[in-house]
């Protein structure tokens, strides 16, 4: 992980914004760049300034960071209608969007300047040392699912801008070897910050083993508004090729087929009852098509996009978050999870086998059967479970990361990239 000095530098961040207008398209870099500029804006730094860049045909989220000081915004056309061109087209866009953003930053007290890059997008020869933050490899990782016409070519060039990239961050030192190797950057570029979860994420007061936090008022009112019942599991992922809900409901259908466990009690549901948060309309049509053949619609409860604190109140109370997927940089929903003190269920790909642990059960992705056997033990083995939501309390008790730690860190990078660009020759 990236040390943190006594003091660091404020520079100049020129800040691609854009995730957090649209949260919908960018859920998980959404997340990160809202809480990552809302924790610099609790502590600002002395010298420290900040150039947003949005789309102009959307509402600006960043107003609401009072304490920063930001000395420009610059508004970029809506690549995005540009679909899969977009990826080709943006960093010129963006590059035409930062010329002059550093001007007099030093005058203004920053020690140098810098363009972080969250949403993907890395500017053409921009002039300025890149700082990026890697949130996904899907696009190399399972290049059928993203690399189709024009769009390859997008990859491809930001592959080719990432290379050169002054820095670039990850949340594991999995991730930073997958980075390594697929995208070829040198590992004294990469560093390690891990993220954390957003500040609703959390155990509640009553983290005492064997309390029933669904039984709590807030939380029973979540439930009922749904219609859950008191013991199901959650799935908080994506409903695209990165994540893998197909196999999860296979693997209900599988556990349906083996009939119940002669040790459940009654009132316990089987199949386990699954919670889908965050589904769009056209992905609940979907998956309901690929349940109902699985014989499991019965088993499907869907909630709408939530705010944080009621997800994270239903998060909390489930027997087991479930993340299934093919691949996973990030890990944040594993990550939010763990902070509720829920144990997690997920494929051993990417980010998750550190985040998990042994607060969970990691299977092989793409295999039903292990997934169904992962769930059979977490839903209706007592002993099993107990194992599992004991670890996942002792780390939300004991590891409690915050996003003031991600900033802090960030920051570091930062003036390093700043630092090495005024080193360097010219």
């Amino acid at each position: 992980m990236t040390a943190t000095p006594a003091s660091t530098p404020g520079v100049r961040v020129i800040l691609d914004a854009r995730p957090i207008q649209a949260p919908e398209r960018w859920p998980v870099t959404a997340t990160y760049a809202g809480q990552l500029v809302e924790a610099f804006d609790a502590e600002p730094l002395a010298g420290e300034s900040f150039v947003f860049l949005l789309a102009s045909e959307l509402d600006d989220p960043t107003s609401r960071f009072r304490r920063l000081e930001v000395v420009g915004r610059r508004l970029l056309p809506p690549t995005r209608l540009l679909r899969s061109v977009a990826s080709t087209v943006d960093p010129f866009v963006v590059r035409g969007a930062t010329i002059g953003a550093a001007w007099r930053a030093e005058r203004r007290g920053a020690a140098g300047a810098v363009h972080h890059t969250l949403s993907g997008t890395v500017p053409v020869a921009s002039g300025l040392p890149v700082v990026a933050t890697l949130l996904d490899l899907a696009p190399w990782e399972i290049p059928a699912a993203f690399g189709r016409g024009p769009a390859r070519l997008g990859h491809r060039l930001r592959a080719r801008l990432l290379h050169d990239a002054a820095a670039v961050i990850v949340g594991t030192s999995e991730v930073a070897r997958a980075t390594t190797r697929l995208l070829r950057i040198r590992p004294s570029r990469i560093h390690v910050i891990a993220l954390a979860a957003r500040p609703d994420f959390d155990p509640g007061p009553d983290l005492e083993p064997g309390s029933v936090a669904a039984n709590r008022p807030d939380t029973r009112r979540e439930r009922e508004r749904l219609g859950l019942p008191e013991r199901y599991l959650v799935y908080t992922g994506r409903f695209d090729a990165r994540h893998d809900p197909r196999t999860l409901l296979a693997a209900l259908g599988e556990l349906a087929v083996a009939g119940r466990p002669t040790d459940l009690p009654d009132d316990v549901a089987w199949p386990p009852r699954l919670l889908l948060a965050g589904a769009s309309p056209a992905d609940r049509a979907a998956l309901a098509r690929v349940a109902d053949r699985a014989g499991v619609g019965n088993c499907l409860v869907y909630a709408p996009h939530l705010e944080p604190p009621r997800l994270a109140a239903l998060v909390r109370c489930a027997r087991a978050a479930v993340l299934p997927a093919v691949s996973e940089a990030a890990g944040l929903a594993a990550i939010e999870a763990l902070a509720c003190a829920t144990p997690v269920v997920a494929s051993a790909v990417g980010a998750l086998p550190p985040i998990v642990g042994t607060a969970g059960i990691l299977v092989e992705p793409r295999s039903p059967s292990r997934l169904a056997a992962a769930l059979a033990a977490a839903w209706a083995d007592e002993r099993v479970h107990a194992r599992i939501a004991a670890e996942a309390r002792e780390r939300a008790a004991f590891e409690r990361r915050t996003w003031s730690d991600v900033a802090r860190e960030t920051r570091v990078v930062y003036a390093l990239a700043a630092r090495s660009a005024r080193a360097a020759p010219r």
